[in-house]
């Protein structure tokens, strides 16, 4: 990727409503000044989104991937504002893990813009509960308990590009194995889980910090007292992401919980699986099977009840009408959400400020729109979308 020249870019600031301009230069911003002008779409860092399993019928978790798929779909992020993702690798058998990884780490290698958004992956499972339900569209015969040994493999594959592994605190050996990631530099999530309380609280001691998409990824009815949410919601050294369409959770769910949690120790995640973006209809697909995409984006296993979700379908721009409208929090509480606030758990990306890169998100809503239309994407301040 080149470097990109000088520029200025005009936007009003979520934060304050005032007409901004931020000046670019070699990749970075140079300055950020209100000047008044007749500019009225948002500017913001770019989004942040730690799980991205695919999109726009681009799949990191079929049968084989290649460099092109990883390529394609940096491309797609681009286009709904995600400037820094975590694409991320799903309960599968060992090889295949492995291919996954490789190949992300080789497209990191071949293309600079590649290299850019890619903060690392994240590997969902394949340490995660085998039941029904918590499980999740993850396919059974592929889970497995925690082992050191294979998490060295992955990370010998990536290139030391596996940054965050989401697992089930169930298994006996996830104490050690967390304290052996935590210890490598990998931010361990819970996630996937029917554990009990006190494994949870043995995971967090280890050193897990983060709940995966929660309050989903669990049985579909639970004991009222005693079930997986309620240490992770009380626990505050854990931080909870979660998925923000108004599918995975109700607005009164999410609302709940960010109260429990708190806007410093909640961020947003899309969970975006390859269907996302494209039409409704019933689809066969190599992990969940038969699913069906709704047009309002509900992704589901088309098992006949609809009760268990396939993955999400839609981007993080879905996120601003239901955290604002729906959820009550401010234009600037929720772009918090989907930039810094998970930037901060791959090294402080997704910062409009002086120094930072130069990845940014323009984006008009007039705070009723169903979603707000991405007018402007730049990557170390190259206009790509």
């Amino acid at each position: 990727m080149s470097a990109a020249s000088s520029q200025r870019i005009l936007g009003r600031d979520p934060s304050t409503g005032r007409s901004i301009v931020v000046t670019t230069e070699g990749g970075l911003i140079k300055a950020t000044d209100f000047v008044v002008h007749n500019e009225k779409q948002w500017l913001s860092a770019g989004f942040v989104d730690l799980q991205v399993n695919g999109y726009a019928g681009h799949d990191l978790n079929g049968l084989t991937i290649d460099v092109a798929t990883v390529q394609a779909l940096c491309q797609a992020m681009l286009k709904v504002g995600v400037t820094t993702f975590l694409p991320t690798i799903i309960t599968a058998p060992e090889a295949r893990i492995v291919a996954a990884l490789q190949t992300i780490r080789e497209a990191c290698a071949q293309d600079s813009e590649v290299a850019a958004m890619v903060a690392g992956i994240h590997v969902e499972g394949p340490h995660i509960a085998p039941e029904d339900g918590p499980r999740g569209a993850h396919p059974s015969a592929d889970v497995r308990a925690p082992s050191v040994a294979e998490f060295d493999r992955w990370q010998l594959a990536a290139g030391g590009l596996v940054k965050l592994v989401t697992l089930s605190p169930h298994w006996p050996e996830a104490p050690a194995y967390i304290r052996h990631l935590v210890k490598a530099g990998v931010v361990v999530s819970l996630g996937h889980t029917s554990a009990a309380a006190a494994q949870i609280a043995a995971a967090v001691d280890a050193g897990a910090t983060l709940s995966t998409h929660l309050g989903n990824g669990s049985h579909a009815l639970l004991d009222r007292r005693h079930n997986h949410l309620w240490p992770q919601l009380a626990d505050d050294r854990l931080t909870a992401m979660f998925i923000a369409d108004a599918h995975h959770l109700t607005p009164a769910q999410l609302k709940a919980m960010l109260r429990a949690k708190g806007l410093t120790r909640s961020l947003v995640v899309s969970d975006t699986v390859t269907l996302g973006g494209l039409p409704s209809g019933k689809y066969q697909t190599p992990i969940g099977g038969k699913v069906e995409l709704r047009a309002d984006g509900l992704l589901t296993m088309d098992d006949g009840t609809g009760k268990y979700l396939a993955g999400a379908s839609l981007p993080m721009t879905a996120a601003i009408p239901v955290l604002v409208n729906q959820v009550g929090l401010t234009l600037s509480e929720a772009v918090t959400l989907m930039t810094a606030s998970p930037g901060r758990i791959v090294g402080g990306r997704g910062v409009l400020a002086i120094g930072q890169p130069a990845d940014l998100v323009a984006f008009r809503w007039d705070g009723s729109a169903a979603r707000p239309e991405v007018s402007g994407v730049w990557l170390r301040g190259r206009s790509v979308a």
